[in-house]
């Protein structure tokens, strides 16, 4: 007898396995209403690492990519995790391809989800931009001329800025550059740089200045989770590796 002469009444076993099933059914109902909440997003979420460039150079004096061989070179950078290519396309002031064929380029970067920068190797102040290749579709231009004065090197990149409306890059081995580009990459695979990798620039990675493939990849990671990305120089140097 129950306090106040009331029964109680014990659950049947009909009853238990009532309310043991609607328990299971619960708990299975807010499983699913959780995973169709979480799921949804799961590939959307990224690591800083994930949104930073990670960019293949591509140096024509070192091999040589051009109509033929660009779709190799396109599908190897993808395999090998970059999502941005800096492609050589003048050389000493010299212009090496018509616009058909830098717009094949862009085009075929753009078909395997790559960034695409057009990369200018100036060696000289007489050298100047040329103008052509802008508005070609291309992400963006690079400026690789370590050899010239500072106040050359200013006045190019104000050139650029001036008259080109994508983004703008320097690929420089003066660890104290005070350029602004929208991205400054350094050259900063030689012995005792690895200190200039920090947040504000692109650190990068020589593939002959490696000894070995996890050299390779420890200086890649390094600068990859310590600098704003990370430039793995070169496309050649890396084919000819095997790493």
């Amino acid at each position: 007898m129950a306090p106040g002469g009331k029964l109680r009444r014990r659950k049947s076993g009909g009853e238990r396995k009532y309310y043991l099933a609607a328990g299971i059914f619960l708990v299975v109902v807010g499983a699913v209403a959780w995973y169709a909440h979480i799921l949804p997003h799961q590939g959307q979420v990224t690591t800083p690492e994930a949104a930073k460039p990670v960019i293949l150079y591509v140096n024509q004096g070192n091999g040589v990519v051009n109509t033929t061989n660009f779709g190799t070179m396109a599908d190897f950078a993808v395999a090998h995790g970059f999502n941005t290519v800096f492609f050589q396309i003048y050389r000493q002031g010299v212009l090496l391809f018509n616009k058909q064929d830098l717009q094949t380029f862009v085009n075929q970067a753009h078909q395997k989800n790559l960034s695409i920068f057009f990369a200018l190797y100036i060696t000289n102040s007489s050298q100047q931009i040329p103008s052509s290749i802008y508005g070609l579709g291309e992400d963006g231009v690079n400026l690789d001329m370590s050899t010239l004065s500072l106040s050359s090197q200013q006045s190019l990149l104000a050139s650029l800025k001036a008259e080109y409306s994508g983004k703008t890059a320097v690929t420089t081995y003066d660890m104290n550059s005070p350029l602004k580009p929208d991205l400054l990459v350094l050259e900063t695979y030689g012995t005792g740089l690895q200190s200039f990798i920090k947040p504000g620039i692109i650190g990068s990675v020589e593939v002959v200045a490696t000894s070995n493939q996890a050299d390779y990849q420890s200086q890649f990671q390094y600068a990859l989770q310590n600098s704003d990305g990370v430039m793995v120089f070169d496309y050649a140097g890396l084919l000819k590796s095997g790493y």
